[in-house]
């Protein structure tokens, strides 16, 4: 009885030291979770390779061995597959004279991989390159987004780390619903126990159907979707001072501008000027309270968060939608002036436009408040925990508020920009019949050729004047997805709307000048020529 007593005890403790497969994930990622400067990663790369399957297979996990003298492929699941060269599984030999290595593939779930911070990573980038473990010792061209599938690729191959590779190992990650703005990254480890995902010495060939990756090393890969480029200090702060200077001169411009709509409105009383005047005060609204906001969060503790920044945060968003709407009806207006020309008579015309223009964005903003949707936001993104300011507007970690956010922030925007578009290429059609009527109806040759040039040049002042009334240039959001000068080409393009609004209100005056001198009496001669002058 003893005899069997030691051997089972020999045998379990046998057990215990077993490197199994299954269970170094949790061994590793716990070891590491008690200890911030250290990576389960690191862990995971030392021990996959020599662990033990064991008798319980392990799904979406593939441990062989391989000729290192030939190519090789695994596929751990039916949406990845691997393509390694034979080069790449001879650099991981640890020795020439070994003849087979060890090929590991896996899937692991992409919430395990902690992004780090921007100044971190700016830290950490900016240390000595001896310091530095990283696979690629110059990258700094980090990514930010969602990882396609919620899923990372692990490939590891031999005992010896791999890069610089001249023919690169071909990673293929499937994908049935069709996406846009993939690109191919993979982890890359920071001091601090964190990382980043990189681009550097991979390459991305997206056929529709797959995402082919052309990397020149071996680590842990994954395709993110809609990647949001990560702005350093440096621009960071270069786009705070010009969104700042250009709502400084949009509250300026738009005061003015509005001064200019009253004075036309008391001496040609007309509706086109009073829905000018209500979106100036719109515009008005809208910069100040950015500024109030980013003003007021700078003044309170990190911490801090308060009731004024809760009113100034509804107060903002209120703007923000009364801007949207008073956009809206613009094209609304502007679709009565140009298709129902003759008998557009309605009783209290910019009272009802105002209940609507005031009223909804009023109404959205008291159930919003009630819901303690306003706070202070991350302008970041917050689950990642990457935020590098604050500004008081609606809550990060709010379930109401996201939804109120998409919502009011991207959806009812992107109908506005949607009809706004359709009714300036309205406008363009209007304009080519127009001056193709205007033309035919010139009986001298040499007067169409003097006056084409000057008619193109006041049809495309008229459509760049009502492509900025109409809130068009809130469409180029989503070039801030693609590169850093987009991101620079919407922060200057939106922050001096004011700016736009006054040089409108400035040619409706010259307008009006002209407009002493002219013989046109016809009514629906005039709304043509508020479109064309």
């Amino acid at each position: 009885m003893m005899w069997i007593f030691l051997v089972t005890l020999s045998w379990l403790s046998t057990a215990q030291a077993r490197n199994l497969c299954k269970d170094v994930f949790s061994v590793c990622y716990q070891k590491a979770s008690g200890h911030r400067n250290v990576h389960w990663t690191r862990c995971y790369e030392e021990k996959i390779s020599n662990c033990i399957q064991g008798r319980q297979h392990m799904p979406n996990f593939i441990q062989k061995l391989v000729n290192a003298s030939q190519e090789a492929e695994a596929c751990p699941t039916d949406m990845h597959r691997v393509h390694i060269p034979s080069s790449a599984l001879q650099r991981s030999r640890s020795d020439e004279s070994q003849m087979e290595v060890v090929l590991v593939a896996t899937v692991i779930n992409s919430t395990y991989f902690t992004v780090s911070r921007p100044e971190a990573i700016k830290l950490r980038l900016n240390r000595p390159k001896a310091t530095r473990r990283m696979v690629v010792p110059d990258q700094c061209d980090h990514m930010q987004g969602t990882v396609m599938g919620g899923l990372v690729l692990a490939v590891r191959a031999g005992s010896q780390p791999v890069g610089n590779l001249p023919q690169p190992i071909k990673l293929t990650f499937n994908q049935t619903r069709q996406m846009e703005y993939r690109t191919c990254v993979f982890w890359q480890e920071l001091d601090n126990g964190t990382g980043i995902w990189s681009t550097d010495g991979c390459n991305t060939n997206d056929t529709g159907a797959e995402v082919i990756c052309s990397c020149n090393h071996l680590s842990f890969f994954a395709v993110l979707v809609n990647p949001n480029l990560s702005v350093d200090e440096t621009n960071s702060m270069s786009l705070s001072y010009i969104t700042y200077i250009g709502s400084a001169l949009s509250v300026v411009f738009a005061v003015m501008s509005l001064i200019i709509f009253i004075c036309l409105q008391q001496r040609r009383p007309e509706k086109v000027i009073g829905v000018h005047m209500h979106l100036s005060a719109a515009l008005l609204c809208l910069h100040l309270s950015f500024l109030l906001c980013c003003f007021w969060v700078w003044l309170i503790n990190e911490d801090d968060e308060g009731y004024v920044c809760r009113f100034l945060g509804l107060f903002l968003h209120w703007s923000l939608m009364a801007t949207f709407c008073w956009t809206a009806l613009e094209g609304f207006h502007l679709y009565l002036l140009l298709v129902k020309v003759f008998n557009i008579y309605v009783r209290r015309y910019l009272l009802k436009l105002s209940l609507v223009g005031w009223g909804l964005p009023t109404l959205i903003a008291v159930v919003c408040g009630s819901l303690g949707v306003y706070g202070k936001y991350s302008l970041s993104d917050a689950e990642n925990q990457n935020s590098t300011a604050q500004i008081c507007w609606m809550r990060s970690k709010f379930t109401p508020s996201l939804v109120v956010r998409y919502i009011t922030t991207v959806a009812f925007p992107c109908m506005v920009i949607l009809y706004n578009a359709c009714m300036l290429g309205l406008v363009v059609f209007k304009l080519w019949r127009v001056r193709g009527r205007s033309q035919d109806a010139d009986s001298s040759s040499c007067w169409k050729k003097l006056n084409t040039g000057k008619r193109l040049w006041k049809d495309f002042v008229t459509v760049l004047g009502l492509s900025c009334v109409l809130g068009l240039s809130w469409s180029l959001a989503s070039t801030t997805y693609i590169s850093l000068p987009g991101i620079y080409v919407f922060t200057i393009l939106n922050s001096l709307q004011g700016v736009y609004l006054f040089l409108w209100s400035m040619a409706l005056t010259c307008k009006s000048r002209s407009d002493k001198d002219s013989s046109m009496t016809h009514p629906s001669s005039q709304k043509m020529t508020t479109l064309n002058n």
